[in-house]
C-alpha cells in the first residue's frame, strides 16, 4: 500500500505542472483534458469552457509521483493543513529548488540551518501549495 498526494487547481492544473517541471524538475507521465474523456461527462460536471483543462495528470518529481487536475468542485481551493517535503541531497540543491519554488510565492521560513538538517526552509508557492525543502541528515532520515 501506497499514499500517493492528489493536488486540484480550479483551472491552473497546467500551469502548475509547467512550473514544477522549470522549479523542481518534475516529468509528466500522464495527462489528459476533459475534452479528450473517452466517457461523455455528466451535464454540468465541468464549465462548458474547460475542454482543454486537465481532468487528470501524473508527474513524478525524483521517485515521487503526484497527481493533479483542475477541479470539477468549488470555485476556490484552499490548501490548508499540509505540505508537500522535498528531499534533497546538497545545500546547492536545496538553494536552487528552494528559490525557484518560492518564485512568486511567500517564503514563510528562509532557508537556514536547524537542529535537524544543516539546510531546511519553507514556503508557498505561487498556486497556493506549502513546501519544505531540506537535505536529510543522518540524525533525522525523513
Amino acid at each position: 500500500m501506497k499514499v500517493e498526494s492528489y493536488l486540484f487547481f480550479n483551472g491552473h492544473c497546467a500551469e502548475a505542472v509547467a512550473f514544477y517541471e522549470k522549479a523542481i524538475d518534475a516529468k509528466t507521465i500522464f495527462r489528459i483534458t476533459f475534452k479528450e474523456s473517452p466517457d461523455p461527462l455528466p451535464p454540468d460536471m465541468v464549465p462548458s469552457n474547460w475542454g482543454d483543462k486537465i481532468m487528470h495528470t501524473t508527474f513524478s518529481v525524483g521517485d515521487t509521483m503526484v497527481m493533479a487536475s483542475d477541479s470539477c468542485g468549488p470555485e476556490s481551493i484552499d490548501f490548508k493543513g499540509f505540505s508537500l517535503s522535498l528531499s534533497v541531497k546538497t545545500e546547492q540543491e536545496a538553494d536552487r529548488y528552494f528559490a525557484a519554488l518560492s518564485e512568486g510565492g511567500d517564503v514563510t521560513m528562509p532557508l537556514g540551518k536547524t537542529f535537524w538538517s544543516p539546510r531546511f526552509g519553507m514556503l508557498k508557492d505561487k498556486f497556493g501549495i506549502a513546501w519544505m525543502v531540506g537535505i536529510v541528515s543522518e540524525e533525522c532520515p525523513g
